[in-house]
């Protein structure tokens, strides 16, 4: 018997080590189902505690994300793969170099780390203006210091992925994927980043909780996906499925996912979160996504 659960701890364990935690709530109120505010900073230490205990070992961050970064670093966060995202180049910047090396050296010294496992670009369309070389040879010149492991970009849609690598060198790619917004798939670009060796790395996993809220509680401007909505629910209930359990469940049945980034505001959430993950993967309907952007990209929505 003992064989067995040790067996099973450690296969949950493999599993998990394909999430992230998404740090995000640890420094703002985020999410559009977030009826908590920001994570407080004893839920925030149980929280880490059990994604570590899970297996977890990455946490995605941002300059952006409120205090998320400091807030780590009161909490200690050595020895984690943590990939974090500077913010856009400023129009007036004079000095690309001194800006990314200045902008990397506070989120450390915020996080009291040395290295980062990951640096992205929060807006990639930097690296295709005006100093994009430059900003490149920047986070270039880190990796090859080891400051950073790994460079790359946060994307919102795929297709800006054909101009990026055609020009230049990425290791991590993280983009938004979820049984909604498949596009990263559909479009053949996770096949391709793959094959190419760049890690991928997945969010919006539940579209900021929209696929986990009911119909009650959803805001009445995605009533005009509501023959979507009513489809998703309709199989859930006929799998006897819960929304978590599929959200999870469809990111990881992609194998060349690296990293499905799970963002949580409570510490019953992230158990639910990595209960779900240890159980079978499985298919979703074709029918069941959409490409509409008001819909899959929350920057558009218009909730007011």
């Amino acid at each position: 018997m003992g064989g067995h659960v040790g067996a099973a701890q450690a296969e949950r364990r493999t599993v998990s080590r394909r999430l992230a935690l998404g740090t995000a709530q640890f420094g703002l109120r985020y999410g559009i189902a977030n009826r908590s505010g920001r994570v407080e900073r004893d839920a925030a230490r149980a929280i880490l505690a059990c994604a570590a205990e899970a297996g977890i070992a990455t946490l995605d961050t941002a300059v952006a994300y409120g205090d998320s970064e400091a807030r780590l670093g009161e909490l200690g966060v050595d020895g984690w793969q943590i990939v974090s995202k500077l913010p856009p180049l400023p129009s007036d910047c004079a000095d690309v170099g001194s800006y990314v090396w200045q902008q990397t050296r506070d989120a450390m010294r915020r996080m009291r780390i040395t290295r980062l496992h990951g640096l992205l670009l929060h807006r990639p369309r930097d690296l295709l203006e005006r100093n994009g070389h430059t900003l490149y040879e920047a986070l270039c010149g880190l990796r090859a210091r080891d400051t950073v492991a790994k460079i790359g970009v946060s994307i919102y849609d795929p297709r800006e992925l054909e101009e990026l690598t055609g020009r230049f060198h990425l290791d991590i790619v993280q983009a938004p994927f979820n049984v909604i917004d498949r596009r990263l798939a559909t479009s053949g670009w996770l096949a391709r980043l793959h094959a190419a060796g760049i890690e991928v790395h997945v969010r919006s996993l539940f579209l900021q909780g929209l696929l986990l809220m009911s119909e009650a509680a959803r805001p009445r401007y995605f009533n005009r996906w509501q023959s979507l909505f009513n489809s998703w629910r309709g199989w859930l209930d006929r799998n006897e499925l819960t929304p978590l359990r599929a959200c999870v469940g469809f990111a990881l049945s992609y194998a060349e996912i690296d990293r499905a980034i799970v963002g949580v505001d409570s510490l019953e959430q992230l158990r639910a979160v990595v209960a779900e993950a240890a159980a079978p993967l499985m298919t979703v309907p074709g029918n069941l996504t959409s490409e509409d952007s008001a819909l899959v990209n929350p920057s558009q929505w218009n909730l007011s």
